[in-house]
């Protein structure tokens, strides 16, 4: 008999519903369109192709490609929580991007008393999607789709909040969001996972298993996540060098981590023999790691050192200290965030921090002050003025040392992990309340428990399996016409 408690029948349709009708409200109220989307502002001087579409609109369509395919494939690694990992994260992913367009829009967009919506607050929303799947990542199989909503409902403002204070009153160089998107989703995801802690897992799970074609399909994700990671790095750098940087950093460092995850899997494993799990994680660590400095003139040698420093800290990070977390420290990492995104994180805010130190005009020559536009002179700076005829567009910064900035760096990670992980822990806290369809222990990793599953559900070892399936299937049938 099904539990009544994990009964989503009016749980889920309730608060979606629910959902559904503030965002209607909020839209009609208070979003309208853009300049480059409001068919009154255009006139015969409107040329068409400059519209904002034609430059954004490709980083928007790799991006989607990450948070939908990507993410989803590698998520349903679990035998027989495919359906959980893929349509959960199709169902927060659409769920997150309309709630941050509102939430972004208020604190980035708002003005004339609108948020104006263009392809540039999609992207920004899809930013703010990632965040939220990847802390997804930490409670994958432990979690309901109603406790996912509101996890993701309470998850971006506190993401808008944290953005809003590091970008405007920090000002900060965190180009492919290794600090705001990696290393805030993992410490939220953490705190999520620290109230949400159950002890009869820290000893396995009969169903915490993969399979052949479960492992297949999160490779899958994970090519699709290592494909487009460069346009989700460089999507929102300076057009033109810095973007073209981005691209070519990204890629280095992917490749490096990628070739390094192969070597030290055979190397740690005891039989010799490639782990999966490190070919679906271990190698996108060198997206991660170069995030910080990806527009930066580090070099293409440092972005390959990056990838490799990456991807040796977290596969130590899975061997090691993901066992440790969750028997001493109550952090059940379900997918090892804290090892791809925390670790990884903090390297490459170590060297966003040493690129910033290292820069200087003779690197980067007047274009420096685009680079870290808050070390532009202020304005009415004799120097902003030289610097102007030089590159016309350049606006006047904030007048910092390279130490400065440094130092402000610091100061962010500091804030960010900080407003992450209190916000993750009063999250979990409303996690925790009744009749919210919380799974129970024995019913975690089971799609069975919120999916109508098919008939061959339980045939997931392979192949053999569902053939074995058929054939008593087939007796079956036979012997009742007999």
């Amino acid at each position: 008999m099904k539990n009544k408690s994990t009964n989503l029948r009016v749980r889920l349709p309730a608060l979606i519903f629910a959902l559904e009708v503030m965002i209607v409200v909020l839209y009609a109220v208070f979003v309208t369109y853009e300049d480059d989307a409001n068919a009154l502002l255009q006139n015969n001087q409107t040329q068409p192709m400059e519209n904002s579409l034609y430059k954004n609109y490709p980083f928007f369509a790799d991006i989607q490609v990450m948070i939908f395919l990507g993410f989803g494939c590698l998520l349903a690694f679990f035998r027989r929580y495919g359906f959980g990992g893929m349509v959960f994260n199709f169902l927060i992913a659409t769920f997150t991007i309309q709630w941050a367009i509102l939430v972004q829009g208020f604190f980035q967009f708002y003005y004339d008393g609108k948020i104006h919506l263009g392809v540039l607050n999609l992207i920004n929303a899809e930013f703010a999607c990632a965040v939220v799947l990847i802390s997804f990542g930490a409670v994958l199989g432990k979690t309901s789709p109603v406790q996912l909503l509101i996890m993701a409902l309470l998850e971006i403002p506190v993401f808008g909040i944290t953005e809003w204070a590091v970008v405007k009153y920090l000002k900060i160089n965190d180009a492919g969001g290794s600090i705001l998107i990696h290393i805030f989703a993992c410490y939220f995801g953490l705190g999520v996972t620290f109230v949400l802690y159950r002890p009869s897992l820290n000893e396995g799970h009969p169903k915490e298993v993969t399979s052949y074609q479960s492992d297949v399909l999160s490779v899958m994700g994970t090519l699709f996540l290592w494909v487009f990671w460069p346009s989700f790095n460089s999507a929102l750098t300076f057009k033109g060098d810095d973007q073209h940087r981005a691209v070519l950093h990204t890629f280095i460092g992917l490749s490096a981590s990628t070739i390094t995850a192969f070597a030290l899997s055979s190397m740690l494993s005891k039989n010799g023999k490639i782990s999966m799990a490190d070919v679906q994680n271990v190698t996108l660590a060198g997206g991660v790691t170069v995030g910080a400095s990806v527009d930066m003139m580090i070099s293409p040698a440092a972005a390959y050192v990056l990838g490799i420093l990456g991807c040796i800290a977290c596969m130590l990070g899975y061997k090691y200290l993901s066992p440790f977390l969750a028997r001493r420290l109550r952090l059940q990492d379900q997918c090892g965030i804290h090892n791809l995104h925390g670790l990884t994180g903090l390297i490459s805010s170590l060297a966003g921090i040493c690129g910033i130190l290292l820069a200087t005009e003779e690197t980067y020559g007047p274009s420096l002050y685009q680079t870290f536009s808050h070390r532009a002179p202020p304005e009415g700076d004799p120097l902003l003025a030289r610097l102007q005829e030089l590159i016309p567009d350049l606006e006047a910064g904030l007048g910092r040392t390279a130490q400065e900035q440094a130092l402000f760096q610091v100061a962010a990670v500091f804030v960010t992990i900080a407003m992450a992980a209190v916000g993750g822990l009063l999250t979990g806290v409303v996690l925790k309340l009744p009749y919210l369809a919380s799974p129970s222990d024995e019913k975690c990793f089971d799609d069975e428990l919120f999916f109508n599953v098919p008939p061959d559900y339980n045939c997931v070892n392979g192949p053999q399996d569902v053939w074995s399936y058929v054939l008593r299937d087939t007796n079956k049938t036979d012997a009742d016409q007999i």
